[in-house]
């Protein structure tokens, strides 16, 4: 079973963040379930880069409102206390505030993809 710094480490490497967002791996309270809690800071005018999860994410929209989209689809605006799903694979095309007066923050659970 990997550690969980190897899994602290693996997802931030699958999450390609932006030069200006700041996340940070918030202690899992499910011990040796898997998964990470990040909580994800995007500033005003910060965008995040395109990418994609093997396991799927729960997302939680924590402050600000959270431009939002998948797969090169139209993004939705989600306002604080909305939630969001990221399928296993799908590829996180929009992700950053839709105020341009706010940042927005976010709470992210990224799960592994359960090896069979």
């Amino acid at each position: 079973m990997a550690s969980m710094a190897a899994m602290a480490q693996a997802a931030a490497a699958e999450t390609a963040l932006s030069p200006g967002t700041q996340s940070k791996e918030i202690r899992r309270p499910l011990h040796g379930m898997g998964g990470t809690f990040v909580e994800v800071n995007f500033p005003i005018g910060v965008r995040l880069v395109a990418h994609k999860h093997p396991g799927f994410v729960l997302g939680y929209v924590t402050e600000g409102e959270f431009r939002f989209g998948l797969n090169d689809e139209t993004p939705s605006v989600l306002a604080a206390g909305q939630a969001f799903y990221e399928p296993p694979g799908a590829n996180h095309t929009a992700g950053d505030s839709a105020n341009s007066q706010r940042a927005v923050r976010i709470l992210a659970i990224i799960a592994p993809l359960e090896k069979e």
